[in-house]
């Protein structure tokens, strides 16, 4: 990292953004777009040039250490032939069919996760698959470190460069956000013993909450299992997608009476424990496994635009602003191998993130890393934070889709995916 002695006028780093970009670690998000057409490099370059770079000043920047050993943002010019990579897919009997560049891009995919960005240059980089898949007729992967900002922010901006298909005059639409499920909606009467509980239960699940936290950041540990490890040393990954009907998801939500996240996670929390099964049968049922929910601390419905993200005092900043929920993952018991009741998953999930969003562990959490980093440096922080990732089994993170289907440099786009890499779990 370049060492500068002026450093006036420079943005400063946030602090996870330090953390992120580390000895201990350097986490980065990839973001995937299949195309309906055959890409066209011209034309994706020109719009990184035109549309992306613009964005956000980070995207021009590299980090710097300033006086005093503190980090900093310092512009740049971008080369963007440096940032921008058109590689190709061949078999040894010439051209490769789609089903052959499959395996191609995963194993591509895996080797750029595992790749460290070069410090010299803005944290970013684009990769342009003209071979054709199964899927899509082509490819591009935006890997964007995360010490430029959380998948909120980073989405966010993508989206930005990503116009409606069918009309790019009109704006991107996203899926209404109800903040109460019916089940709240039917607790507003209540009687005293319900009020007191409610203010006395959110002092005892801080406590719990905050002391679990400590201690999966310093020495217990999930067990070793299919989906766990426990080296520290990044291991090379494949990405796999499902889709599910958002409709169905709906019906579950109304019919359960929680809210459209519970029933996500308890379908995740099945399919692990479904996962763990068949590769290892019952000894993995009962496993002590966790998982890391990342929860945006942003109180919004939906994206702003990057112009109101870096205005002072924005309601949403640009950055990282998330935080850990340190989630168990239900067990199943070794006489339910057949697993009776999947249903049971999706209240597991409901019951557990309700008592979570209730406790201030996460504030609290906060603030002990606040106190690390002013008593120590960035480095014994990052490798908390690393410890806290490592002694799990998975993260999982959502962001809000649009409604629309987008375009790319009028390459219309058939599906948008994203993953987290450079750390040790199982990333969902």
């Amino acid at each position: 990292m370049e060492l500068i002695k002026e450093d006036e006028g420079l943005e400063p780093v946030s602090p996870t953004g330090q953390y992120f970009n580390s000895k201990v670690m350097s986490v980065s998000i990839l973001v995937i777009c299949e195309s309906e057409i055959p890409m066209d490099d011209s034309l994706v370059m020109s719009s990184i040039i035109d549309v992306f770079l613009p964005i956000n000043p980070r995207f021009s920047s590299i980090m710097v250490m300033g006086k005093k050993g503190a980090r900093k943002w310092k512009k740049v010019k971008v080369n963007v032939e440096n940032h921008v990579h058109v590689p190709s897919f061949s078999s040894p009997k010439g051209s490769s069919s789609p089903s052959e560049n499959d395996s191609f891009l995963k194993s591509y995919i895996s080797q750029i996760a595992m790749q460290p960005f070069p410090q010299g240059q803005p944290l970013w980089e684009v990769h342009i698959i003209k071979c054709p898949t199964s899927e899509a007729q082509g490819t591009l992967i935006f890997k964007l470190h995360h010490a430029l900002g959380d998948g909120y922010s980073l989405v966010g901006a993508l989206l930005s460069c990503l116009p409606r298909a069918d009309d790019p005059s009109l704006p991107i639409t996203f899926p209404s956000v109800n903040n109460f499920s019916s089940a709240n909606k039917d607790d507003r009467n209540i009687g005293l013993r319900k009020v007191v509980s409610r203010c006395f239960l959110p002092l005892v699940n801080t406590v719990r909450d905050f002391g679990w936290s400590v201690l999966k950041s310093t020495c217990v540990e999930d067990d070793l299992s299919s989906i766990r490890h426990g080296s520290e040393h990044f291991q090379p990954f494949l990405v796999s997608t499902v889709t599910f009907s958002l409709d169905r998801i709906k019906e579950i939500k109304s019919r359960l009476r929680v809210t459209v996240n519970d029933v996500v996670m308890g379908v995740v929390f099945l399919a692990t424990r479904l996962y763990m099964h068949r590769m290892r049968g019952n000894s993995n049922l009962g496993t002590n496994s966790t998982a890391l929910v990342l929860l945006n601390t942003r109180n919004l419905r939906n994206y702003k635009s990057v112009s109101e993200m870096v205005q002072p005092n924005s309601k949403s900043p640009w950055g990282n602003n998330f935080a850990f929920l340190h989630v168990p993952i239900p067990k199943v018991k070794r006489s339910d191998s057949q697993f009776s009741d999947p249903v049971k998953f999706v209240h597991k999930a409901h019951e557990v993130i309700k008592r979570k969003r209730s406790s201030l562990g996460v504030v609290l959490t906060g603030k002990l890393l606040e106190i690390m980093k002013k008593c120590r440096n960035v480095e014994a922080v990052a490798k908390h934070i690393s410890r806290t990732l490592r002694n799990s089994s998975m993260l999982i993170s959502n962001v809000m889709g649009p409604m629309e289907k987008l375009s790319m440099a009028n390459h219309p786009i058939k599906g948008m995916y994203f993953t987290t890499v450079g750390g040790p779990e199982v990333y969902i």
